[in-house]
């Protein structure tokens, strides 16, 4: 997966602790920790949304 062109938040320092991101195929979303850039989940834009819809909705604070 070394030709995949990784994207971090602009938000993000240069430090580490940073999700980045890929769109590999047009349809397939990558996504990685930059500590552990081996460890790879792939998912769809549209399950991905639906996280993000629930991180921003606050859905997700008490789940630990």
């Amino acid at each position: 997966m070394s030709d995949v062109k990784w994207r971090k938040s602009s938000f993000s320092t240069d430090g580490a602790n940073c999700v980045e991101l890929a769109v590999t195929d047009g349809i397939s979303i990558h996504i990685r920790e930059s500590d552990e850039p081996e460890a790879v989940i792939r998912t769809s834009p549209a399950a991905l949304g639906v996280l993000i819809g629930a991180i921003k909705a606050g859905r997700l604070d008490h789940t630990l």
